[in-house]
């Protein structure tokens, strides 16, 4: 009788037909909403500060690769999603050094000098603005006038007591960064990640829902906040949050991979978050909260890795 021989291969044996190019053109295509929406509101500035951006990041990351006779990977799309992110993050004020200046830390820096896409342990985009509020803090805090309006953000407005127009914020009608204003833009952009099955929503939603819960808990120990529907409702609508939870939290890098990690994951940038809001010197607080979570994630995934089917805990000797 004829002997079949039987190919073994490793795993995985299921493959998806996504690849890196085609998960990075989605995010650039959600991206779109909310930055166009940035440009109408702030002007050419705005779109310079987005152009800049993006060429520091893809120019950083071809030279680099160049240089060192590596293979090179811009056009996986993943160095223009950083450009963008970064753009993101950024006021319209800033001149254009600042963007350049960020482009090159995030991929040079946070990205390549760790071995490039994949082996990041931080939020390139996001690592590279907190790097430029501690450098340049003058210039990434000066935000636009809106309409003859202050300049001042409505989460400023919030952490000194002031109220806010929760219509404005969710339309974007006010002063803040170029591509976090507008909640309806960003939201339209989030759909068309979560239609695509881009983004995996239970960091997004765990997220938003546990930052809206420790502030209240938070509240209820003492901490000054104004328990009121209006008051949490412009802490959800304000500053990077919403962006935060659906194009920076979700970033498949830096991210955990295990279901149960990911839910940890958003309590915890729930947490910091809050904590940096509510108690901390300064009105926002995403963009420390999630590079500081990436930095726990392999530490979520080592505690939340499911067990292998039939494997047994083995027993020390007595």
């Amino acid at each position: 009788m004829e002997k079949k021989m039987l190919h073994v291969s490793v795993s995985p044996h299921i493959r998806s037909g996504e690849t890196t190019q085609s998960v990075m053109r989605d995010v650039c295509i959600a991206l779109i909403p909310p930055l166009a929406f940035g440009v109408y509101m702030f002007g050419l500035p705005a779109l310079m500060v987005i152009l800049v951006s993006v060429a520091a990041c893809v120019l950083t990351e071809w030279i680099y690769q160049k240089l060192m006779g590596l293979p090179i990977t811009v056009t996986d799309g993943s160095a223009m999603v950083t450009g963008l992110i970064l753009a993101m993050n950024l006021p319209s004020t800033v001149p254009f050094w600042i963007p350049l200046i960020g482009g090159v830390f995030a991929i040079l820096v946070v990205k390549q000098l760790f071995g490039g896409l994949g082996q990041n342990f931080m939020n390139p985009a996001l690592a590279a603005r907190c790097f430029l509020l501690l450098s340049f803090s003058a210039r990434m805090t000066a935000f636009p006038a809106v309409d003859g309006m202050s300049s001042a953000t409505p989460l400023a407005v919030l952490k000194n007591g002031g109220a806010v127009d929760l219509k404005a914020l969710f339309l974007g009608l006010h002063s803040g960064c170029i591509g976090e204003v507008s909640i309806l833009a960003i939201l339209i952009g989030a759909a068309y990640l979560v239609i695509r099955r881009t983004i995996d929503l239970r960091i997004s939603l765990t997220y938003l829902a546990s930052t809206m819960a420790w502030i209240f808990l938070f509240g209820l120990l003492g901490a000054p906040v104004e328990m009121s529907l209006s008051f949490f409702a412009a802490h959800l609508f304000s500053g990077g949050l919403v962006a935060g939870a659906f194009f920076m939290a979700t970033d498949y890098v830096t991210a955990p991979i295990t279901p149960t990690g990911r839910y940890i994951y958003g309590v915890l940038l729930g947490l910091l978050t809050a904590l940096f809001r509510i108690l901390g010197p300064s009105a926002e607080g995403v963009s420390y909260a999630i590079i500081i979570g990436n930095t726990l994630v392999p530490l979520i995934e080592r505690f939340t890795v499911p067990k292998p089917f039939g494997k047994q805990k083995v027993r020390a000797a007595k």
